[in-house]
């Protein structure tokens, strides 16, 4: 006999129809059956919304070149770079947000941000800018090891509603 999923980024509600959480969602008590969010889960989710934040800022950045008349190649390729940006910065906000709530697949797609990061990251120290280099490294590298630990694994298994669509 199988059960259905059980969330364990929403607190268990007490009779009353209240809960045991703080301001931060955070649960405050230790009764069994309630999961806490983990502190890789807020790591991970802070790196994650700040990459996005990084992503937004180079956008708005490189809308305003493209506005004051920088000189490109294409402009219609500098605005689908431009719109890669910005797709790419929401994307990220998305992941950020529903990891935090502990969905399951968030963890794949946060995964792939921070290789990518990598990517990025090791070529721009090696590349002389060292610090730039390891401002990408160190939260990339944090984030992937705090995504397969046991207590994130367990706490982003979230899959959706229980109940059907149609």
């Amino acid at each position: 006999m199988s059960r259905p999923p059980v969330n364990p980024a929403q607190p268990v509600s007490g009779p009353d129809g209240s809960d045991d959480s703080d301001a931060a969602g955070n649960l405050a008590s230790n009764r069994p059956g309630v999961a806490r969010r983990p502190l890789g889960i807020v790591i991970i989710s802070v790196v994650v919304l700040l990459e996005a934040l990084a992503l937004l800022g180079a956008a708005a950045w490189y809308a305003f070149e493209l506005l004051s008349g920088a000189p490109v190649l294409t402009f219609w390729g500098a605005v689908f770079t431009l719109g890669l940006l910005l797709a790419f910065s929401v994307w990220l906000f998305a992941v950020g947000h529903f990891l935090f709530r502990g969905y399951r697949w968030t963890r794949a797609a946060a995964l792939v941000a921070q290789l990518f990061v990598l990517t990025i990251g090791f070529p721009t120290m090696t590349g002389g800018l060292v610090w730039q280099g390891l401002a990408m490294l160190l939260p990339a590298l944090a984030a992937i090891v705090f995504l397969f630990q046991n207590d994130v694994v367990a706490y982003a298994s979230r899959t959706g509603g229980t109940s059907a669509a149609l």
